[in-house]
């Protein structure tokens, strides 16, 4: 499903997503950067994904459209590799609470907070 209108609160740090049948879902900037479908974030398989932390302060510095099949948000971190389909987003306002708590049961998981800065070191997949 296509959202018919979507704005960007910076104040809030929140996309706004509203749809036909009346829904409107707030995905917090930091959420979506935690669950970038990229593979920077994701890898490229099981196993290979790459802890987020320190995202609770990003921004969405321009949100733009990629076709009629998804939008690519860059990140005030400079992160801007992830397409976001419609399906996936659907997904993740479906999913929210969910996922998030996953998020948080991995960070405690790892002994980190969400506030922990990134350790990168030895993590990339080379083409990044």
């Amino acid at each position: 499903m296509i959202p018919n209108n979507i704005v960007v609160h910076q104040q809030s740090k929140v996309l706004e997503l509203s749809y036909e049948n009346g829904n409107v879902h707030h995905l917090p900037f930091e959420f979506l950067r935690v669950l970038s479908p990229s593979a920077e974030v994701q890898g490229h398989g099981p196993g290979q994904e790459t802890l987020q932390t320190g995202k609770r302060d990003v921004l969405i510095a321009n949100l733009e459209p990629v076709g009629h099949y998804a939008l690519k948000p860059s990140f005030s971190d400079g992160h801007d590799s992830g397409l976001y389909s419609w399906d996936y987003l659907q997904y993740l306002c479906e999913n929210q609470e969910q996922l998030w708590k996953e998020h948080l049961d991995k960070l405690a998981g790892a002994g980190l907070d969400r506030d922990a800065p990134m350790n990168v070191a030895g993590k990339s997949c080379g083409s990044h």
